[in-house]
């Protein structure tokens, strides 16, 4: 039979062997972020492992969010882009689970980039899946799609990663950093044939009711034309009446209504509008004239949507087709397809920034012309030789 104090001994033996059998069962009992397996080994919560393998280990470190690796290396079967602890643009604090995304990268995984210097305040910082159109969208004629070049849609793998500057009126440059310069005619520019008549930069406009039918039913509804500069500025039109019975009071309002628009940024234009017996539709030919729209222009969008109460400017919409010339991805060849706005014959003038005559002072957004030159454009001779 033991004595008090051998039994004192064995209990307190016991009892240490109890304490080292617990704590060697799981390194650091899985630090609380774990359940320690028969294995002796932890299986962590979601987001914890251990160091850059993420392996169990004792469930100490966080796991930083996952996106498309900007670059990595391929896999077996060639993959690239594939998932990364902060899109491999930035090093994981273990400590918190964030990522410390580089210079260019944001996002909790640094999935996107920045854009330069935030646009400088003259801009919006877009993905590039809304950047396919940096004039007007009818400036893009689509070879080989089926799509409608307005809701063209972008799935690559930088989808939502990559981002750029749309900038404001007025403003460019990557960071929309630079005042923009009036654009003009080169007024030196020699033309190929001196022996014909100066040609202008004529837009055409096909009316054309869905169904290819008569019409009649667009008569009376309203409409209203976009214009956007070589400064990006964007005006558009007070309502216009469509008339197919009195073409000729037709034209004349198109015609008022792109003269009134404001600080005269069309400052010359004619009109000339015809039915078409064949098709059944109106076209109507708009021809730049003025010294500020000599050179080529950004087409003109017809804005035949419905704007009623509280909208401006109000409009009735047209029931119109919008058609686009499309090439045969087979043949090569075009079908017999026409957008409603299209420039049917180019201009002899040119358009340059200052008039190619003169530097752009972009932080004023004003031209210092050349000796010699003048205008806010530099398209102005004050010497002659």
């Amino acid at each position: 039979m033991l004595g008090p104090e051998r039994f004192g001994y064995t209990r307190l033996f016991v009892l240490a062997g109890c304490v080292a059998l617990v704590s060697g069962a799981c390194d650091n009992n899985c630090s609380g972020h774990g359940t320690c397996m028969t294995d002796d080994v932890c299986q962590c919560y979601d987001n914890w492992g251990v160091g850059l393998s993420h392996d169990s280990g004792d469930c100490s470190d966080r796991i930083c969010p996952f996106e498309l690796a900007w670059v990595d290396t391929p896999d077996k079967t060639g993959s690239f882009h594939k998932y990364a602890e902060c899109s491999n643009r930035g090093i994981c604090n273990r400590e918190s689970g964030e990522c410390q995304c580089f210079d260019g990268y944001d996002g909790k995984a640094c999935q996107r980039t920045t854009c330069p210097n935030d646009c400088s305040g003259h801009g919006t910082c877009e993905y590039i899946e809304d950047m396919h159109f940096a004039a007007t969208w009818n400036d893009f004629t689509p070879r080989g799609f089926n799509e409608d070049p307005k809701t063209f849609s972008y799935t690559n793998w930088d989808h939502r990663k990559i981002r750029g500057c749309v900038c404001d009126a007025t403003y460019g440059d990557v960071d929309c950093s630079k005042r923009m310069c009036p654009y003009g005619n080169d007024v030196l520019d020699v033309r190929d044939n001196l022996l014909v008549s100066t040609k202008y930069q004529v837009q055409e406009l096909h009316f054309l009711a869905t169904g290819n039918t008569e019409d009649t039913d667009l008569n009376g509804r309203t409409f209203a034309i976009t214009f956007k500069s070589r400064l990006n500025e964007t005006f558009t039109t007070i309502p216009i009446v469509f008339d197919k019975d009195d073409l000729s009071d037709f034209r004349h309002d198109i015609q008022l209504a792109l003269l009134n628009l404001p600080n005269r940024v069309i400052d010359g234009v004619s009109v000339a509008a015809m039915w078409d017996d064949t098709s059944n539709y109106v076209k109507v030919n708009v021809t730049f004239t003025g010294p500020s729209v000599q050179g080529p222009q950004h087409l003109l969008v017809v804005e035949d949507y419905e704007c009623g109460a509280g909208c401006t400017p109000r409009l009735d919409g047209l029931n119109v087709e919008t058609r686009y010339l499309t090439a045969d991805p087979w043949w090569g060849t075009d079908l017999q397809r026409s957008s409603n706005v299209t420039e049917v014959r180019l201009a002899d003038y040119n358009s340059y920034e200052c008039g190619r005559r003169g530097k752009c002072d972009y932080s004023t957004g004003l031209c210092q012309c050349f000796t010699g030159y003048t205008g806010d454009n530099c398209n102005t001779l004050t010497t002659f030789t």
